[in-house]
């Protein structure tokens, strides 16, 4: 029986699901300008992805590149979520932050 896929389905589920509140954490301390990080992280994800011989650890980097690349897109939706009051500003940071 092989379960790699299971494995690998299940490990995508988790890391996705991780980042839902990373994403919201990460607007609420620091706010958008934190984009480029997640790019440089996913772009090196995916690049080990490609250098990793493993048969789950590869799809696995690969995932979590991904999911930081739409990370980057939820960061800025989740500012619009912010100033549309669904969910709650810092208030340690400026307005002009936001």
């Amino acid at each position: 029986m092989n379960i790699t896929g299971i494995v690998i389905g299940l490990a995508s589920f988790i890391i996705i699901g991780l980042f839902h509140p990373i994403v919201i954490k990460a607007e609420y301390y620091i706010g958008k300008q934190v984009w480029p990080l997640f790019l440089i992280a996913g772009i090196i994800a995916c690049v080990a992805s490609l250098f990793v011989w493993n048969g789950i650890l590869s799809p696995l980097l690969a995932v979590l590149g991904f999911t930081l690349f739409w990370s980057i897109k939820e960061l800025f939706e989740q500012e619009n979520r912010v100033k549309k009051g669904w969910f709650k500003a810092n208030p340690k940071r400026s307005p002009k932050e936001l």
